[in-house]
């Protein structure tokens, strides 16, 4: 089959969007608006399920809320896994994206319902469409660019922007009117940003001349039926769950869930890597490629269960601990998370350019090494906050400049660390695997989300005492786990760079 990537650099499409690929401005205008309704939503969802009754909140305790948190965030990148898999055998990347964003879009709509018994039939529906939609929209803007094209780093860098330009947005319209106009207004905002991207993918979908149009393997028809019928087996039987659990015929605690989550999460991840490691009759340079993946995804599930803080304890910090007035204006909660989107698109052109310039000067450290430094510089964050707390414990509320800056560092090491880990997975994972290996990786943000859950189940706002040990906690494992990954890294730069070497050998003899 031909190699769809390597044909498109032939074309003149190929350098119409800032140097890059014409498709990559559509996946990055669809990802800005699908991750405005996400993070929009996202914000406000532990301030929401904390606010009390008369708030119009659903009055839960910390600790649940931040389970119930942590879940739906590990969820929404657990279903990547599955994504992945159904584009890559049943309907292709394109179709992956476009129904998965009409089902985003009806679970937005069913939250802004305001109806306590549906809350959570919306972030099943969000949790169901994301899987679908956030795999592959990242998979397609590696396969648009050959192995071995240099510009690929720098366009993953681009398309990550236009996530944070859809984070900003999202954070500033729905915390508006969240307190504005009321929690279900704000929901009912993500919803109108999903239908946006939907509208701008469906009429720039040429520009990606056909990349993942169609699934990568081919299934024969009694192998389809079988999994179009496990597919919805599994829908009704979640279906079933729901509706008993809204009826209180059965009844979950969030918090014991979560645990057990985490473990079956981390379970699959090996399992499921395992499985294409020793099954997946890959080459001796694939498997090295392989062993050089696991340290980034090991380093990246790390990350997120640090940086994911942001909107569970950061968040209620923020809320309670944290002096939000300016003159007469209360600054909302939630636009402190501004911070992150804000900083990631002012950083973004410059880490580009540098990943660019180190190619050029053939200093290009490996993509194991970079992820740990973003481990480390991450961790610095919670040092900022370790003094924030230590003021709010001693009874004052905390200046903004710590979060701000705790966000400042967060922002550096993700931009160390999470392009680049995307980018590492569509180039060092075998190419008949990307769209699994995608939702593979993706399933680290899972694994990080809960744990990042479960750790701020621990943050006890009317215990304030005890929070410089939890961020002390949080820092002192991150900055471990990134030292012992740095040093591995020192070995698996040569196994990255076999697997590039081997796919240029491989082109060239096609």
């Amino acid at each position: 089959m031909t190699d769809s990537t390597a044909n498109s650099t032939s074309t003149p499409n190929n350098r119409a969007f800032f140097g890059h690929p014409k498709g990559l401005q559509t996946l990055f205008l669809t990802e800005m608006w699908e991750r405005m309704s996400y993070y929009g939503m996202r914000g406000l969802l532990v301030l929401f399920m904390t606010a009390t009754l008369q708030d119009g909140g659903l009055a839960l305790t910390t600790a649940t809320a931040t389970a119930i948190y942590g879940l739906y965030t590990a969820s929404v990148y657990f279903m990547g896994l599955p994504g992945g898999w159904i584009a890559d055998r049943l309907i292709g990347g394109q179709k992956a994206i476009w129904y998965g964003g009409i089902i985003i879009m009806c679970g937005h709509i069913v939250l802004a319902i305001p109806n306590d018994s549906t809350f959570f039939v919306g972030l099943i529906l969000v949790i169901l469409g994301t899987g679908l939609l956030k795999p592959n929209i990242g998979a397609v803007v590696g396969q648009l660019y050959s192995k071995t094209d240099e510009r690929r780093d720098a366009g993953y860098a681009i398309y990550y922007m236009g996530i944070n330009v859809g984070s900003l947005i999202g954070y500033t319209v729905c915390g508006w009117l969240a307190v504005e106009a009321g929690w279900h207004y704000a929901f009912g905002a993500a919803a109108v940003g999903m239908f946006f991207g939907l509208v701008q993918f469906y009429r720039t979908s040429d520009n990606l001349q056909g990349v993942s149009a169609a699934p990568e393997v081919g299934m024969s028809p009694a192998g389809q039926r079988r999994s179009w019928m496990s597919i919805m087996i599994f829908l009704g039987a979640l279906a079933v769950v729901t509706v008993l659990t809204m009826l209180g015929t059965i009844s979950i605690d969030a918090v014991s869930m979560a645990q057990n989550v985490a473990v079956v999460f981390t379970a699959t991840f090996f399992i499921y890597f395992g499985v294409i490691y020793f099954r997946g009759k890959l080459s001796a340079t694939e498997k090295k490629g392989m062993w050089a993946l696991m340290l980034v995804c090991i380093a990246s599930a790390c990350f997120w269960s640090g940086f994911e803080q942001a909107g569970s304890s950061l968040n209620l910090f923020a809320r309670d601990y944290t002096d939000r007035m300016i003159g007469g204006f209360e600054i909302p909660t939630a636009w402190f998370q501004n911070a992150n989107p804000f900083f990631i698109i002012m950083l973004t052109p410059f880490f580009a350019a540098m990943w660019i310039k180190l190619g050029q000067r053939m200093v290009s450290p490996g993509y194991g090494i970079k992820c740990a430094v973003g481990l480390m510089i991450m961790a610095s964050g919670f040092i900022v906050m370790i003094f924030a707390a230590q003021i709010a414990a001693g009874g004052a509320k905390a200046a903004p400049f710590f979060l701000i800056l705790t966000y400042f560092l967060h922002t550096v090491g993700e931009l160390c660390l999470s392009p680049i880990a995307l980018s590492a997975v569509s180039k060092l994972s075998p190419q008949r695997f990307i769209g699994q290996m995608m939702g593979v990786f993706v399933l680290t943000y899972s694994i990080g989300n809960i744990i990042a859950g479960l750790l701020a189940g621990n943050f006890d706002p009317s215990n304030v005492a005890q929070m410089p040990s939890l961020f002390q906690s949080i820092a002192t494992f991150s900055i471990g786990v990134g030292a012992v990954v740095l040093l591995v890294a020192l070995v698996s730069k040569g196994w990255e760079r076999e697997v590039v070497e081997d796919a240029g050998n491989a082109r060239d003899t096609a």
